[in-house]
């Protein structure tokens, strides 16, 4: 499976384990280390498992696997392949915790468990909301969840079209070129265009 654009580095490919789970790792970033992918997340699914393990459960029986790359957006479930995809850059950003990783898989497991039992719900927003509620209840109790919370709340208060809002997949896929672009070039070559932005 692939997301909507494969990146502007060299595809590397690696396939692991994680907690009983199948996980592939499509990386194109020169700038991002793979063992470091695995590393953290793999710690955010050992956090799943130590505060919430009844998700890790319902995720190791209802996902065929985690796939890890390029994409519009933090997270996404893909019922026909039962694979959930975990976007690459999020996993490594600092400014993330790993209770914000975790807390997308999470959110996609609950896609996922109403894929299996075949609830199907009245509309998108209304399973997002229930999504989120599973967020708050994780956020709740693992460390570093406070913004989890916060930002599941926030989605919840907002109306249907913010809950659920569409991508447009041709803006995403210029967007992610865009930021791949910056993020292949040499470090002293964005200084110069920066500085010469700036002139």
């Amino acid at each position: 499976m692939s997301g909507p654009d494969q990146g502007q580095g060299e595809r590397r490919v690696e396939r692991r384990t994680l907690r009983g789970i199948p996980t592939t790792i499509v990386n194109t970033r020169p700038d991002i280390e793979t063992p470091q992918v695995v590393a953290r997340l793999d710690a955010a699914l050992g956090l799943i498992e130590q505060y919430t393990p009844h998700y890790l459960r319902h995720i190791r029986r209802d996902f065929a696997g985690l796939h890890v790359e390029r994409y519009a957006c933090r997270g996404a479930f893909f019922p026909a392949e039962r694979v959930c995809l975990v976007e690459l850059t999020f996993i490594v950003n600092p400014a993330f915790t790993l209770a914000q990783v975790a807390s997308t898989i999470v959110h996609e497991g609950m896609h996922a468990r109403l894929h299996a039992v075949g609830i199907e719900a009245e509309s998108r927003a209304r399973e997002e909301r229930f999504c989120r509620r599973a967020e708050i209840e994780f956020g709740s109790l693992a460390p570093g969840g406070e913004p989890v919370v916060e930002r599941a709340l926030a989605a919840m208060a907002g109306s249907d079209e913010e809950v659920a809002p569409v991508i447009d997949p041709a803006l995403a896929r210029r967007r992610i070129a865009e930021v791949d672009r910056a993020a292949a070039m040499p470090h002293w070559l964005r200084e110069a265009l920066g500085r010469r932005g700036n002139a």
